[in-house]
């Protein structure tokens, strides 16, 4: 038990750090809280709902993920070297195919919302 209170912790603190301190995850967060509600409108059924604010949240975590990938790479050098650029570069891949998912999750559902498929 004291386990799991102790990695709670630690992720409610990384929450915070990440979105105090970063613009990119406050920004993902501000979307998720306005997908919970905008997603009552657009989902055609809980189960849209679901996927669809699952869709943000796979997001956010991603976003979460690079960011401290970033963050390590910084720490290990600040010297412009091209395995770090590499390296950041794939995160940032993640955090478009996370985007991709979002967006394209989020088309769909509004296209069965107003009868188009």
């Amino acid at each position: 038990m004291k386990r799991l209170y102790s990695a709670t912790v630690n992720s409610i603190r990384g929450l915070r750090y990440g979105i105090a301190h970063e613009a990119a995850l406050r920004e993902e967060a501000i979307l998720l809280v306005a997908g919970l509600a905008l997603g009552f409108v657009i989902a055609p059924s809980i189960g849209w709902y679901v996927i669809m604010v699952g869709s943000l949240l796979i997001l956010l975590a991603v976003e979460f993920l690079n960011t401290a990938i970033e963050k390590l790479a910084d720490y290990v050098t600040r010297e412009q070297q091209v395995e770090i650029r590499r390296i950041k570069d794939l995160g940032s891949a993640a955090v478009f195919c996370g985007i991709c998912l979002a967006g394209v999750t989020w088309l769909a559902a509004l296209a069965v919302r107003i009868g188009l498929i």
